[in-house]
């Protein structure tokens, strides 16, 4: 078998490979609707208040877990590992645009998580400076290559090394955690997208054998249809969860608790030890 460094060098390679083939049928900022930079203003504005007068949880033990500050190579991308003992699995989380590792409602979904032995990896895809750049948060390619740098440095580096492994991700982010994979195969058992965009991974979705569950708000029109869509082309284990009366964000009474319960339920059944997956490197 190959050592781990000598696979995440493989693994890099092939990545940029088939990145190139990524297709990209339109334009993907001006093809999203109209009202999308209205969401986005509101995920940032929901984040601050929030986090207003919260302390960052970092440094601390939590009930049963450690909180570690780290930072994922290459580009030393800011990121929150939780980790519970005894972790039975461990989840890593794609942001949406216009959001970051703090956003409020990843933050606690992966709460929800560690309470039922997940570990979680919550990170800043993009730099400071890369975030400025507006076509970089849309870039579904470069966002998916981060999720790939994270996923091996949770194997080499982490406690995370051997443990079953999903993905979390949100708005764009789900995007980037669909094309990641595919490109990851087999080392990922389970994707689960809340509110996301997965008509944006394009022609990677008919690749896609990774058990997905597709969670979306029963009032976020535009967005279901463009989960429907996506549905029928995925090729693994599926699902898509609609979240009575929720809209975009999930702010309702109930809503957000009830994306954790769905999350929580896909990975346990798909990342159980010795679980198989029927994703592919092929």
């Amino acid at each position: 078998m190959l050592a781990v460094s000598q696979w995440a060098f493989c693994l890099r390679v092939r990545f940029r490979q088939q990145s190139a083939s990524l297709a990209r049928p339109f334009d993907p900022v001006r093809s999203l609707p109209v009202l999308w930079p209205m969401l986005l203003t509101q995920e940032v504005l929901g984040m601050s208040q929030s986090i207003k007068g919260r302390m960052p949880d970092e440094g601390r033990v939590g009930a049963g877990f450690d909180i570690r500050d780290v930072r994922i190579p290459p580009v030393r991308l800011a990121g929150t590992l939780r980790v519970p003992k005894e972790a039975r699995a461990f989840i890593a989380f794609a942001h949406g645009s216009g959001s970051s590792r703090l956003s409020p409602r990843n933050m606690a979904v992966a709460e929800g998580l560690n309470a039922q032995g997940f570990g979680t990896l919550l990170f800043d895809l993009l730099t400071s400076k890369e975030e400025s750049d507006r076509t970089n948060v849309f870039d579904i390619a470069l966002l998916a290559e981060r999720l790939v740098d994270a996923i091996i440095w949770l194997d080499r580096e982490s406690p995370a090394s051997g443990r079953p492994l999903g993905l979390f991700g949100a708005s764009t982010g789900a995007a980037a955690a669909l094309v990641a994979a595919a490109r990851l195969g087999d080392r990922i058992g389970a994707v689960v997208s809340r509110g996301g965009r997965p008509d944006l991974a394009g022609q990677i979705l008919d690749q896609i054998r990774t058990p997905t569950l597709l969670i979306v708000g029963g009032a976020d029109h535009g967005v279901i249809e463009l989960n429907e869509e996506a549905l029928t082309r995925l090729k693994g284990p599926k699902a898509l969860q609609i979240v009575p009366g929720a809209t975009h964000l999930f702010p309702e009474p109930g809503a957000l608790e009830a994306v954790i319960d769905h999350a929580a339920r896909w990975f346990a059944r798909y990342l159980a030890a010795g679980a198989p997956t029927s994703g592919s490197h092929g």
